[in-house]
């Protein structure tokens, strides 16, 4: 597909989403410019990016450090606003913290203290999400509800690191009464114990139903650049 088709498709496409978010909010009483949309353009290669870039799509997602630094180098656009959005490693910390400006999926003391001390090297502040695992899922990274009033304590020395807001991932399901519980519980926690912060969740699969509870960023890939670039198609509820 010519550079071209690919802008106006991905132009389109982000369009179609901001609208659902819209509908979404609207009927919940929400203001939709209270909801940001995170494009998630992993394992999409450069050239896609670039084409996003292009029809206007500046707030990036991604889960992997090494992909996240390779196209943050490549695509020298200031606007471009890069959220990496999984599960990090402490060795892979560097590339978060020299080029992202957002991470979602705090959930580790040893990952904080790897991000400070990169980011004092950097010289350089983070926005983090903390991840927690409201679905109650074994395999969902994320910390316990309860144990987020200790680890917001814990993180208070980590001057580097701006607690912007709270993360979670619903559980695979296309059924609202197995996934909405999930976003509902984040919402409760962060309004009985971190006031005010934002709330990102919801993804291809369930954005919309994110948004009608709360969630002030939401994650969507799929919708936006269509399939991934990886043999085996994952759930619609991964992060896209």
């Amino acid at each position: 597909m010519l550079a071209e088709e690919l802008t106006r498709t991905y132009a389109q496409n982000y369009q179609a989403v901001l609208e659902h978010i819209a509908e979404a909010a609207k009927r919940t009483g929400r203001d939709p410019q209270e909801v940001r949309l995170i494009a998630v353009s992993k394992t999409h290669p450069i050239e896609q990016v670039r084409a996003a870039v292009a029809a206007g799509i500046t707030v990036l997602g991604e889960n992997k450090p090494q992909e996240l630094a390779e196209k943050a180098q490549a695509i020298e656009d200031a606007q471009v606003h890069w959220c990496a959005i999984g599960h990090l490693q402490r060795n892979k910390a560097r590339e978060i913290a020299q080029y992202a400006h957002e991470f979602h999926a705090l959930d580790s003391l040893k990952v904080a203290e790897a991000l400070q001390r990169r980011l004092d090297g950097f010289d350089r502040t983070l926005d983090v999400f903390i991840q927690v695992n409201t679905s109650l899922e074994e395999q969902k990274g994320g910390i316990a509800a309860g144990e987020l009033g200790q680890f917001l304590e814990a993180l208070a020395p980590f001057d580097r690191l701006n607690v912007r807001g709270l993360m979670t991932m619903a559980a695979a399901s296309t059924d609202p009464a197995v996934v909405r519980p999930a976003f509902q519980a984040l919402r409760e926690l962060r309004d009985s114990t971190l006031p005010g912060a934002e709330l990102s969740m919801g993804m291809s699969g369930d954005y919309q139903w994110a948004v009608e509870e709360g969630a002030t960023s939401v994650r969507v890939g799929s919708a936006i650049f269509g399939a991934r670039n990886y043999p085996n198609s994952p759930s619609a509820h991964e992060p896209k």
